[in-house]
């Protein structure tokens, strides 16, 4: 199958967007962008669909398994895995690659998410004593210990921006494993970081559901959460 491959280039953050394209054929049936992206820069010399030399492309990957999310890029418009975007797949033969928006630029594909990481250092994402879990809290810690800190459900999401108040699904979802496993009387100052951070500033669009490449219950553990930080302690105050 011959594929023609459109990707965003930028040599490094201070320089300007281009886009350059390359032709690619495979006869492999499970190919995805990320095995695109491998075969392009395995090419000596790497040439573009007009004959002209090029950079090898740059790009991030660890596992290729879905597991690590490291090879998030936006892939025909839509937020994904290249290793989990088939080429067989995509609407047609052209596949237009470009990096995740929300971030910034390091060169090509690959992009500075490490304010996911500080978001989650902000919101003291971790537990403070040891904890066991019962046993009815296991569904719960399961589904959030899936998260893979790609960003993709960031990047679709209209009330995320990047160092803003509304921290994203990204750190909702650790959250919600720790406000299910952590102890009553440790929660407190967790429950306000919550309010402020995510359900404060979460418009409810949702647009989140359905871009998870781990196939995260979004909305389950975003309702189980607001009880736990909001509503409950509401209730209680309510009929006292």
């Amino acid at each position: 199958m011959k594929y023609t491959i459109e990707i965003l280039r930028q040599k490094s953050p201070t320089d300007e967007p281009y886009r350059q394209t390359f032709a690619l054929e495979t006869e492999l049936k499970n190919a995805t962008v990320a095995t695109a992206l491998s075969m392009l820069n395995a090419k000596t010399p790497l040439l573009d669909i007009g004959g002209k030399e090029c950079d090898r492309i740059v790009w991030e990957c660890s596992c290729l398994q879905k597991k690590c999310g490291a090879c998030a890029m936006v892939i025909n418009g839509r937020p994904q895995l290249a290793c989990d975007a088939r080429l067989s797949e995509q609407k047609g033969d052209k596949i237009v690659v470009e990096p995740l928006k929300k971030f910034p630029v390091v060169a090509d594909l690959a992009v500075d998410r490490s304010i996911l990481f500080e978001n989650l250092k902000t919101i003291s994402a971790w537990l403070v004593s040891e904890t066991r879990a019962s046993e009815n809290q296991n569904d719960i810690l399961y589904k959030s210990s899936l998260c893979l800190q790609c960003g993709c459900c960031l990047e679709v999401c209209p009330n995320f921006i990047p160092e803003g108040d509304f921290f994203g699904m990204a750190c909702m979802i650790p959250l919600a494993r720790l406000l299910e496993e952590m102890p009553d009387d440790e929660k407190k100052e967790l429950r306000k970081k919550y309010s402020k951070h995510i359900f404060g500033g979460c418009g409810k669009s949702l647009s989140c559901r359905n871009i998870c490449p781990a196939k995260i219950q979004i909305e389950e553990l975003m309702v189980n959460s607001n009880a736990i930080s909001l509503w409950k302690g509401i209730f209680k105050k309510i009929f006292k």
